[in-house]
């Protein structure tokens, strides 16, 4: 049957939440993100509107405007917001919403995510090509998803490898529970180093690396540091450019806008769980280790 000109022509309005926590002043991947969400609705005669959701708003279960006003069609949260809150935004709004850069685990909800697993594992490994077996981890673990799954490709890579994974080896960046990147109170360094470190992020790459140069380590010719995203935040000029795992913005926020319009005009739903593979940038942030002799 043929479908009526205006649904098929229908302009819809795509509703962006993000928690207030990702926009920070170390981290703009998400702002990257929502760039490229307004330039794929735009060109599919739609609009993108984002709203920061606080996290008192997030703590008070209280609907964000763009649902509580009518605003949107449909909603793509953008990076995890708590499990509470997304029940209470799952039972409260009829909208069709789709997860950018997270998944639910315990439910079947349609997202988007790049692969942290392999991502992670492909960097750990890169650091063994070059010589390193003592390699340590800097993220908060179980903060988010895509930082345990990261962690956990780091772990495969170390077991495959025999290598010790030693508890100090293993830092915080942030709070577990709603943080974002904290290097006042957290990435903290052990007494004894690791040659190499995998990070969870270019925003915390870039504050270790601060780190370490500010104690009179040189990077990364003492020690080798890996970041992931590559969301191209201007680069540090003192600072070493980062090899790190490129995220492939293009094709998740193309997934995502895709996957959230065919559920708006009702067509057949493919969605589930997208896993977006990223690649490998080879930068000046790792060397060979120093004591391959070891």
């Amino acid at each position: 049957s043929k479908e009526p000109r205006e649904a098929k022509n229908r302009s819809y309005t795509l509703g962006v939440l993000v928690g207030e926590r990702y926009i920070d002043k170390y981290d703009s991947f998400y702002l990257q993100m929502y760039k490229q969400i307004t330039g794929r609705a735009i060109a599919r005669e739609c609009f993108a509107v984002m709203e920061p959701v606080s996290m008192e708003t997030e703590k008070n279960n209280i609907l964000p405007k763009l649902v509580a006003d009518n605003r949107a069609d449909g909603i793509i949260v953008m990076g995890r917001l708590s499990w509470e809150y997304l029940d209470f935004l799952n039972e409260n709004c009829s909208l069709p919403m789709i997860y950018l850069d997270f998944c639910d685990n315990k439910k079947e909800a349609d997202a988007v995510i790049s692969d942290s697993y392999y991502g992670a594992y492909r960097l750990t490994n890169y650091l063994f090509e070059m010589g390193h077996t003592r390699i340590g981890y800097v993220g908060t673990v179980l903060a988010t998803g895509s930082i345990t799954d990261r962690y956990m490709g780091y772990l495969r890579a170390m077991m495959e490898h025999g290598s010790e994974v030693r508890p100090e080896w293993i830092i915080e960046d942030r709070e577990r529970e709603h943080g974002s990147i904290d290097p006042e109170n957290y990435i903290r360094l052990p007494g004894q180093l690791p040659t190499a470190f995998v990070c969870n992020c270019d925003g915390t790459a870039n504050l270790l690396m601060r780190l370490l140069i500010s104690k009179g380590y040189r990077v990364p010719q003492d020690i080798s540091v890996v970041g992931f995203d590559n969301y191209s935040a201007e680069f540090d000029y003192n600072l070493p450019k980062l090899t790190t795992i490129e995220v492939n913005i293009e094709e998740m926020t193309k997934n995502a806008v895709e996957m959230i319009i065919r559920l708006l005009k009702g067509e057949e739903n493919l969605g589930g769980r997208k896993v977006i593979s990223g690649k490998l940038i080879i930068r000046d942030s790792v060397a060979p280790c120093p004591e391959t002799s070891h």
